[in-house]
């Protein structure tokens, strides 16, 4: 009847069930065709002409809808129902017409939200043509994405090196991290003090309270700005005779947030989950192909009005009627650009939890997450209790104030609390006793604490995201490609879960902002958001967007072309000028050289990236880092270096400095002076000269070996400390043995490693055992649970058996090893023996094999 063309076989399997034998359903793996990453790709003297290119496995793909089709009559393109799946079946149509596969075939388009059986039918009965709107703005953003990226990233290569791309958005995303990061940069903590007392009711019950006017004067929260005002409050407080002034409780409405769209799911499950927007994606995409979420690409927040009364009804199942409101919920998103086409991330059915579909891992929670925001979604609001307290003192110097709230019905809070990217500190979630005017309070205690003010947070993934997102830039299922691109790029590094720019990343950043600023604005990349929507509504052609973005794009990279490099990076000076050039402690010119003494650092270009050097270059070979110092977590090494002392071999100093990677000593300044990279397990700040030339003598010769004469030394390497005698190799377990081991010890070890050499002649060093269980009763040899490449295992000397995945090592005992063994030696399994039968065999055959050249030539000289 007809093939079925989806992009996924996890997608096609889970269709094929609710479709039945009538149908036969392929995956397409995602895009079939796709832009060559070449030059020349997108051509704008010609019209905007497209070239696309068909991958080797993606034409096997083609030709096996192709072979369906031969005894079908029917193509269903059933992708995605967004405009990337719109694509996806236009290029999958396109690709069959080129191989004339469908002659007299009927073609089709569906598109369902779900994948249940009954939104896959309705589907089915309710076809239409493919979408060119959609289709022609999934061909603009690829054009225009495409035209940036090889316009752009080759200017960045040429000016720049060490640069690796630019894009679009990618860059937007990118200046957003750095301004953040130049605004801590900048940031100047604020000292203020805050005021608290331990009140206590005639009663005896215990108010925190806090001071909130002093000296008739309302106070805001830096007010206080030194300790002689705060002490003078303090004294105020301790001594006032403070009563109720009035008590005000107001009653508060609190609603749930709307279900996920694929941002919010992305922030929450960064939020509770750690999840970064990648692992949440491919989690999500999972289970909407098992048929267990609804489409997880969306910005809508929308819900089918079947799926309302399913989620009611969990509701009323779940936590009773009291829990769900006399009319459902109906969300409208308030985010810019938003598309509203699909509906809401939600459970296909919200009466099963995770524990009934039987998920695991990621898909679990995140599925967990998933339900409880969309219940939530339809729930009652919860109803609070906020109340406020004013005490005030005869005197009138002081008047405190307490806040409180009390959840009188917790609503949807009783599923679900929303997260929150950086948390504040919050005393209005404690409970308050009862008070009333007139009451007189006794002061217990009293206390004032010095606070500074901190720098805005740097952004995490969520936070970032949902940035992007108010400003309108990129769309939900870009975020997670953005992020990743930018880590890719190593223009950002990760602590605890925020992004830092790299100094590459801020290198381009302000190659961009001063040469190409009207592409990086966020108002200009949102407008273009909103011109791509302007495409999929049929407002705007395709080819006219990007006639209008080409003309003067070019332009400006034109112009930049004929820069001179001096030019660049006297403008990156300038703009980089705070971050690489900071103020010396002694007000000297942070821009003169400290090597000397008479030139002036500028930022230098080199295959590598970007550093910093001396104009008298190549007299002066001063070079550091860009950043300095502990602005790139070297310690606090500066940039000229630690002098650690003189070499009294040659009278040069020795310095420890910091490098691209690591720590490492150096001896003298020359043009290739002699450089040792300090051990991780050594600490620079208790670094010694004496320590220091041990290192720069590497390797250490130990002698000659006793038998054959060939010299020992030991050295450290890329995989750690090791000793050599030609071409064997041999592990030291420390660092401190490369200058402490001697010739008995490492004859020892080079004897030991003949008789059991590793791959290229290195010693592998003994593994100890997890546990030792006793001696086999089979072998007589001690049985051991040992650590292995694919996990622990038991071993008698013989025999090695897997240890099951539900028993962890170090809870198996004899009684559970010996059952274990036994099984598997009648398997046939355990260690690689070649069996006595085979071996005796292949002894027996080898002299025949020699032998049949002599018999051969015999025969041959009987014939003659």
């Amino acid at each position: 009847m007809a093939v079925v063309v989806v992009e996924s076989p996890a997608k096609a399997k889970t269709i094929n069930k609710y479709l039945g034998p009538g149908f036969k359903v392929l995956a397409s793996y995602g895009h079939v065709r796709d832009l060559p990453s070449k030059d020349g790709s997108v051509r704008p003297d010609e019209d905007f002409a497209l070239d696309w290119e068909i991958d080797p496995a993606s034409a096997k793909r083609i030709k096996d809808i192709a072979d369906a089709l031969k005894t079908e009559d029917r193509l269903v393109l059933a992708t995605d129902p967004d405009r990337e799946g719109e694509a996806i079946s236009w290029h999958v149509l396109e690709a069959l017409k080129n191989r004339k596969a469908l002659k007299d075939k009927q073609v089709e388009r569906v598109t369902f939200n779900a994948i249940t059986k009954d939104a896959v039918q309705a589907a089915m009965a309710a076809p239409r043509q493919i979408d060119m709107e959609l289709v022609d703005a999934y061909l603009a953003r690829r054009a225009l994405d495409y035209l940036v990226g090889f316009t752009l990233s080759p200017v960045l290569w040429r000016k720049l090196p060490g640069a690796r791309s630019a894009g679009r958005v990618q860059s937007v995303a990118l200046r957003l991290i750095t301004e953040r990061e130049m605004e801590i940069e900048r940031f100047t903590p604020q000292e203020y003090w805050s005021v608290e007392a331990q009140l206590e009711t005639e009663r005896g019950q215990p108010v925190l309270a806090r001071l909130s006017a002093f000296e008739g004067r309302k106070l805001k929260r830096l007010d206080i700005a030194d300790r002689t005002t705060a002490m003078a409050a303090l004294e105020a407080v301790k001594t006032g005779q403070f009563k109720v002034q009035a008590v005000e409780a107001k009653p508060l409405k609190r609603n749930p947030p709307p279900p996920f769209t694929t941002s919010t799911m992305q922030q929450e499950a960064a939020r509770k989950l750690g999840f970064s927007a990648t692992r949440t994606m491919q989690a999500a995409q999972r289970l909407y192909e098992a048929g267990h979420i609804t489409y997880m690409r969306t910005d809508g927040v929308t819900i089918d009005e079947g799926a309302l009364r399913d989620l009611r009804a969990a509701i009323n199942a779940k936590f009773g009627k009291q829990y769900a409101p006399e009319q459902p919920r109906r969300y409208a998103t308030k985010i810019k650009n938003a598309q509203e086409a699909h509906e809401a991330i939600r459970p296909t059915d919200p009466s099963k939890m995770r524990a009934d579909l039987h998920l695991e891992g990621d898909q679990s929670v995140l599925y967990a997450l998933i339900w409880q925001r969309a219940v939530a979604s339809q729930m009652e609001a919860a109803s609070i209790e906020r109340t406020t307290v004013d005490f005030v003192e005869p005197r009138g110097k002081a008047e405190l104030r307490a806040t409180g709230q009390v959840i009188l019905f917790d609503g949807f809070l009783k599923l679900y609390s929303e997260g929150r990217d950086d948390e504040e500190e919050n005393d209005e979630n404690r409970r308050l006793p009862a008070m009333k005017e007139g009451e007189r309070m006794s002061v217990r205690d009293a206390k004032a604490d010095q606070h500074f003010t901190e720098p805005p947070p740097r952004y995490t993934e969520a936070s970032l995201v949902k940035k992007l997102e108010e400003l309108g830039i990129g769309r939900p299922s870009t975020y997670a490609a953005i992020l990743e691109k930018l880590r890719e790029r190593n223009y950002v590094t990760m602590d605890k879960n925020r992004f830092i720019p790299d100094d590459r990343g801020r290198i381009v950043t302000a190659f961009l902002e001063n040469f190409f600023r009207r592409y990086v604005e966020y108002d200009f990349t949102a407008d273009l958001e909103e011109k791509l929507d302007q495409v999929s509504a049929g407002e705007l052609a395709w080819k006219d967007f990007l006639r209008d973005f080409w003309k003067d794009f070019r332009l400006a990279v034109d112009e930049i072309g004929e820069l001179r490099i001096t030019n660049v990076l006297d403008a990156l000076n300038e703009a980089l000028g705070p971050h690489i050039f900071p103020p010396r402690e002694d007000g000297a010119d942070p821009r003169s050289c400290p090597t000397c003494k008479t030139g002036t650092l500028s930022l230098r270009l080199g295959k590598y990236g970007a550093f910093i050097g001396c104009s008298n270059y190549p007299e002066c070979k001063f070079t550091r880092q860009l950043a300095p110092a502990e602005a790139n977590g070297n310690g606090g090494i500066p940039s000229e270096g630690i002098e650690l002392g003189v070499d009294p071999q040659t009278g040069e100093d020795v310095t420890l400095r910091s490098g691209r990677f690591g720590l490492y000593v150096q001896l003298g300044n020359g043009d290739k002076p002699k450089r040792a990279s300090l051990p991780k397990a050594w600490d620079h700040e208790t670094l010694t000269l004496d320590r220091a030339l041990q290192l720069l003598g590497l390797p250490r010769v130990i002698g000659p070996h006793p038998v054959d004469a060939e010299i020992i030394t030991a050295n450290i390497g890329r995989y750690g400390p090791y000793i050599q005698k030609g071409k064997t190799y041999v592990n030291l377990q420390s660092v401190d043995e490369v200058f402490e081991i001697q010739m008995n010890r490492a004859v020892a070890l080079l004897e030991e490693k003949t008789k059991g050499a590793g791959r290229f002649g290195r010693a592998r060093a003994p593994v100890e055992p997890i546990k030792e269980l006793g001696e086999s009763p089979v072998t007589g040899k001690p049985i051991k649970v040992m650590p292995g490449r694919y996990g622990p295992y038991i071993s008698d000397g013989e025999v090695n058996a897997t240890i099951p995945k539900e028993i962890k090592p170090e809870d198996v005992t004899l009684d559970i090893a010996l059952p274990l063994l036994a099984k598997r030696a009648e398997q046939g399994g355990g260690k690689k023996k070649r069996p006595a039968k085979k071996a005796a065999a292949k002894k027996e055959a080898a002299p025949k094999a020699k032998k049949a050249p002599a018999k051969k030539a015999a025969k041959k000289a009987k014939a003659e």
